[in-house]
């Protein structure tokens, strides 16, 4: 196996991994109705297109705007939920 068929064979297992992360919050947002929750399921989504992108289209590489605009906009929905979850209840 050479090493860009191993670093697309990964590329395709982190797609797989986000996509079944973004499940595991996405049942949880479902059973509480909780944002934050919801938040991460975005995030999650995010990052597995992402990681699909490159895996998909090798030629793009690890440094496209456009990849890299997904994964900002997936880091600034984590920092989102965490704000929103840390904001205290209006007094």
């Amino acid at each position: 196996m050479s090493s860009e068929e191993l670093i697309v064979f990964a590329e395709g297992a982190l797609t797989a991994l986000s996509l079944v992360a973004a499940l595991f919050f996405l049942r949880d947002w479902r059973s509480t109705r909780d944002r934050f929750f919801g938040f991460f399921t975005l995030s999650f989504v995010l990052f597995a297109a992402s990681w699909a992108a490159l895996a998909f289209r090798p030629s793009v590489g690890e440094h496209n705007e456009y990849v890299y605009m997904l994964r900002l906009a997936a880091f600034a929905a984590i920092a989102i939920a965490i704000v929103d979850k840390n904001r205290g209840a209006p007094r």
